[in-house]
């Protein structure tokens, strides 16, 4: 077994009232766990619990079991209370699968003057020189917690400048333009400019440190990476490059439908299950806001940070009518990551509403704009389902 060393300690004391059949129940509660996972030692009247790793929701609904069955006047009662408070208020550690880890976990070698580094190659240089004002404004009431039929262009110019906390969207395939166009070059010229003319006045109406976040997959059939196109975009106009997350949907059900030059490096066409969400930031990396009203737990911070975010597809888009609609999960992870309650979201490409049903649910403000009418009726239908 590893040295104690390689553990962390919880000491917890035992008060000569706990009866022997009792001690002993506490004691058996450990067994059914690996050394290498957390035990007990009994020192004196002092409990001293060694944890590495541990499963702490299903530790946590076997200590509750036994709770449940232990009579309100039991000292034991105290002695797992305090436990499960002391292990739950452990805010460092790792995450293995369904384990926390507490030790070890963060063990890779360290970058020395890592700050004094970064500042000498000149962190994020592209986004050097933007002259963005770092005043923010307030939203007009009138577009707040409001679903808008109409050109997310022209609705957007109205707003005021950094009035929107975070932007998030997934820009449709088919806004404006005519696919009977057999000029490819002048249809995809034409997409791109459309999208980024709506592009141009969120950068505008993002607050300073604020974050946009596009989702995107690329044409891997007409070999068009939007993504990178998309993501040139918002560096030429100097917001900072947050990261990339990687939405894996393991979606196989046509994974080996195209072959291309088959058994051949000719040409061969490659297949993906997932697609991507863009993050920038404007100005600033760091977004102010209250602690108290961030909403993301220790657990789902550790899961999140994690660039690869496996999320079943939305199954429920024929009831809304709507071809494309990302998943609630995704905007759940998106809004909780990147940004606090009461924050300003703001969809362009609102569709049938999922960023702002989800907005709505985590207490945060939305605008939500589309040139459907159908479509924002059933994002409004969709919000006004939502009792808080």
């Amino acid at each position: 077994m590893d040295t104690l060393t390689n553990y962390r300690m919880i000491e917890i004391p035992i008060k000569p009232v706990i009866k022997t059949n009792e001690l002993d129940k506490i004691i058996h509660t450990f067994k059914k766990y690996s050394k290498y996972d957390i035990f007990l030692k009994i020192d004196d009247d002092i409990a001293k619990i060694f944890l590495h790793s541990l499963d702490f929701a299903a530790f946590k609904s076997e200590i509750d079991f036994i709770l449940h069955n232990y009579s309100g006047d039991s000292p034991a009662i105290a002695f797992f209370e305090t436990l499960l408070s002391q292990i739950e208020s452990i805010k460092s550690y790792g995450l293995k699968g369904t384990k926390r880890v507490y030790v070890g976990y963060n063990d890779e070698r360290k970058v020395k003057n890592r700050l004094a580094k970064e500042t000498k190659r000149q962190q994020y240089y592209y986004a050097q020189d933007n002259n963005f004002s770092s005043e923010n404004t307030d939203l007009p009431d009138k577009y707040i917690n409001k679903i808008i039929c109409g050109d997310s262009k022209l609705v957007l110019s109205d707003l005021p400048n950094n009035c929107i906390d975070i932007v998030v969207t997934s820009p449709p395939y088919n806004f404006g333009l005519d696919y009977s166009d057999t000029q490819d070059a002048h249809h995809w010229d034409n997409y791109f400019t459309r999208l980024f003319s709506v592009f141009d006045e969120c950068v505008r109406v993002v607050k300073y440190g604020g974050r946009i976040i596009v989702n995107v997959q690329p044409l891997f059939s007409d070999y068009i990476p939007t993504h990178h196109i998309i993501s040139n975009y918002f560096i030429n106009k100097k917001l900072i490059w947050k990261s990339e997350i990687l939405w894996e949907k393991n979606n196989y059900n046509c994974k080996y439908t195209a072959w291309g030059s088959w058994k051949s490096p000719s040409n061969p066409y490659l297949k993906y299950t997932w697609e991507f969400l863009e993050v920038f930031c404007k100005g600033s990396l760091k977004k102010e806001g209250k602690t108290s009203n961030a909403d993301i737990t220790g657990d789902e911070f550790k899961k999140w940070v994690l660039a690869v975010w496996k999320i079943a597809p939305e199954r429920n888009m024929k009831e809304y009518g709507h071809p494309a609609m990302f998943p609630e999960e995704l905007i759940t992870r998106a809004l909780k990551l990147f940004s606090f309650k009461n924050d300003i979201v703001l969809d362009p490409f609102n569709g049938a509403g999922t960023t702002t049903l989800v907005a709505k649910k985590l207490n945060r403000r939305y605008l939500g704009i589309d040139i459907s009418e159908q479509y924002c009726k059933a994002a409004e239908k969709r919000v006004e389902s939502i009792l808080l």
